[in-house]
């Protein structure tokens, strides 16, 4: 079945939306959205723990890092809607191959070629190269789009509440 990224995307644009207009916002703000990502993919990546070499200190509970990387998500679909894309076809090609800590060096050399190259090829490749990066981490596609459910209807709250 896969994850339905249409009805993500849509969901992904109401939140932008009601954000842009709440808080009466104008323009694309395409490199907050981009550093945005990055600060998210370090908070990710401290919490698996992947590159602490010098620590005996597990990783978070899973339940944690599920959370930090569906952050992610919602800015690489903030990041789509931003540069025109409204729908998203995963690359079977990609492969989980090498360690975390260069998946982790890969998304970030992703973030970069999507800022300085703003082409769908760029966006598929920062998107393909994070859903494996979730594989990676262990996450299925169920609990994925389950806890972007729920992570989106937290931001609606927030936004109720004057976050």
């Amino acid at each position: 079945m896969g994850i339905n990224w249409s009805k993500l995307f849509t969901l992904q644009h109401e939140l932008d939306s009601r954000i842009m207009k709440e808080h009466r916002l104008t323009g694309d703000f395409l490199e907050e959205r981009l550093l945005a990502l990055q600060v998210e993919v370090g908070e990710l990546a401290n919490e698996t723990r992947c590159f602490k070499y010098w620590s005996v200190k597990p990783p978070s509970e899973r339940i944690e890092i599920l959370e930090e990387y569906v952050d992610g998500i919602h800015f690489i679909l903030s990041l789509g809607l931003t540069l025109g894309f409204q729908t998203y076809t995963p690359n079977s090609s990609q492969r989980s191959e090498g360690s975390i800590v260069k998946k982790f060096l890969t998304i970030y050399n992703c973030i970069s070629n999507l800022n300085e190259n703003r082409s769908v090829e760029a966006y598929g490749s920062l998107f393909s190269e994070y859903l494996v990066l979730g594989s990676m981490l262990g996450f299925t596609e169920k609990e994925i789009e389950a806890a972007y459910f729920e992570k989106n209807s937290r931001n609606h709250e927030r936004q109720d509440e004057g976050y």
